[in-house]
């Protein structure tokens, strides 16, 4: 899962961005509200930690001009100020929840978690991704069948998160560089055709009836 903190103390995005990776999220950070859109409309985010008080462009803006594009990406607003006209004037401008500076660490993971959930990317209360035999752990980077199990390595773990989530459709190679490795990366091709093999080892070693059928030209689909 990637996330997006756009937050202009810099201090305090960086320690978010410390806690969220340290629970297995990707981040990356804006530090003013233009570049917060920017990344923001690329749509490849899961959930926006979107502060009000921003350089350049104030959050609320930046979370109308989200919503005015069309994106339903869960937004979690953080803001220093308690009054219940900001609290309001955000959720009516499109945000999912909001959360008043300062918070705890585990109050911030549980709204994060909650709004992974609206959006089905977690599959129940254990954090569980299920598809054919296989379980994926979405704490514990654990994969699992009846017949075995093992662990994963972080990109591993979201290149299979990602094929799980988009397991109706072919998740196109550019798609999966962009959500893996970022907009902006040097990453090619080849790397996701190397953790690909690197996955369909690791489902072999667990005996899955699952595979990750090649779709020449385009990307990849998981097949039962």
């Amino acid at each position: 899962m990637r996330i997006l903190v756009i937050e202009d103390e810099v201090h305090l995005a960086e320690a978010l961005s410390h806690i969220l990776k340290k629970n297995n999220y990707i981040v990356d950070i804006s530090n003013d509200g233009e570049s917060g859109l920017d990344n923001a409309l690329s749509d490849i985010y899961d959930v926006i930690l979107l502060d009000i008080m921003l350089p350049k462009m104030d959050g609320i803006t930046v979370l109308k001009n989200i919503r005015a594009e069309g994106l339903d990406v869960p937004v979690l607003l953080l803001t220093a100020k308690g009054e219940i006209s900001d609290k309001v004037r955000g959720l009516d401008s499109g945000a999912d929840d909001y959360l008043a500076k300062p918070f705890n660490t585990e109050e911030l993971l549980a709204r994060v978690r909650a709004m992974c959930r609206r959006r089905g990317v977690i599959a129940n209360s254990n954090n569980l991704l299920c598809f054919g035999d296989i379980t994926l752990n979405t704490s514990t980077l654990n994969l699992s069948t009846e017949k075995g199990e093992i662990n994963l390595t972080l990109k591993e773990f979201e290149l299979l998160e990602y094929l799980i989530l988009h397991k109706n459709i072919v998740a196109q190679k550019e798609q999966i560089i962009e959500k893996l490795w970022g907009f902006d990366s040097e990453a090619k091709a080849n790397h996701v055709e190397v953790y690909v093999s690197f996955l369909r080892k690791k489902l072999k070693f667990v005996h899955s009836d699952v595979s990750i059928s090649t779709v020449r030209g385009v990307g990849y689909i998981l097949k039962e």
